[in-house]
């Protein structure tokens, strides 16, 4: 796999020790886990996912892939941990599921598949990396013409560094700890530029309200804390290097 500027490596060997937790019973990945159902159920619920060829960016282990994946649609898992990407494949193979990952970054694999996608996800990654506005733009090119593209975030202002860090990772202990830095939460105004300078026209911004406690989730409300982003790439013409793309794609799968 060849690294890029997505890839923070120090945020990499953090996700890579959290190997054997992505689908263990520990608290460390319960917020993941709980907060799953309404992150797929906001994607259904604004495009088609049935036959849809969909990326994961970010995968991770695999808990929303395998999400989407039992809705019928085509996913395709990208992550540039070996870890992550192991246990994701671990998991799938006792699921009974058909999935894709690859071990890769999202600007070299926009370089190599750009606008093929149904629906591009990027959820709970731009936080992550050193330039999320390159990783905006690098999940804008995947999405074929017409088709949509999910993000979701965490806003940076003191509430969400409260409740995002200090309540849920030393308190409660749902997400492991150090896992954020609220210097690096993304405004919903800084994304809807990175969306804007992408090509991508913003269709809806919406937050997620998480109660840990209750275990309980569900996408309403303003973006205060977490959120949710829906944009769509305009037209709707495939053109050839999509074609081609989409074929070498195929080829590989079989």
């Amino acid at each position: 796999m060849s690294r890029s500027s997505d890839v923070d490596q120090a945020e990499l060997d953090r996700f890579d020790a959290l190997t054997a937790s992505w689908w263990g019973t520990g608290r460390g990945m319960r917020a993941l886990h709980d907060i799953t159902p309404a992150r797929t159920g906001y994607v259904g619920s604004r495009t088609r996912l049935p036959g849809q060829r969909v990326l994961d960016v970010g995968c991770g282990g695999g808990i929303l892939s395998e999400a989407l994946a039992r809705c019928g649609a085509r996913v395709t898992g990208i992550d540039p941990g070996e870890g992550a990407i192991g246990a994701a494949q671990r998991h799938s193979q006792g699921s009974g599921l058909d999935l894709d990952y690859r071990l890769a970054s999202a600007e070299p694999f926009s370089r190599e598949y750009p606008d093929q996608f149904d629906t591009v996800l990027c959820m709970e990654l731009l936080e992550h990396v050193p330039r999320p506005g390159d990783l905006v733009r690098a999940c804008a090119a995947m999405a074929r013409p017409g088709g949509d593209v999910f993000f979701a975030t965490i806003s940076r202002n003191a509430l969400a560094a409260f409740l995002a860090v200090y309540v849920a990772e030393y308190c409660l202990g749902v997400v492991a700890r150090g896992t954020h830095d609220w210097r690096a939460f993304v405004r919903p105004g800084e994304l809807l530029a990175w969306a804007g300078q992408s090509g991508l026209r913003v269709l809806d911004i919406s937050g997620l309200i998480y109660i840990p406690g209750l275990r309980l989730c569900r996408v309403a409300g303003p973006a205060v804390v977490n959120y949710l982003m829906h944009c769509r790439r305009p037209g709707g013409g495939e053109k050839e290097k999509s074609r081609k793309a989409a074929e070498a794609l195929e080829e590989e799968d079989e």
